[in-house]
């Protein structure tokens, strides 16, 4: 007698079963453009950190040019 073969299936992630609840819920569109919203905060926020990253930079230049003098 042969055993029958063993089948694993991966437990979906909380992410998995939210953007399943999302479709049933939303049609295409609205999905789409909560997206694209959540594109553009992850974006915003990258920008934010460029900026402060630069402002870090420029003081440091400037504080070494006022030292050098």
């Amino acid at each position: 007698m042969q055993a029958a073969p063993v089948r694993a299936h991966a437990i979906p992630s909380v992410t998995d079963a939210l953007r399943a609840v999302e479709s049933l819920l939303m049609g295409g569109g609205q999905r789409t453009a909560r997206r694209n919203a959540w594109t553009s905060v992850l974006e915003d926020r990258r920008r934010a950190k460029d900026r402060v990253e630069a402002q870090y930079v420029l003081e440091a230049v400037a504080d070494r040019a006022s030292q050098a003098t």
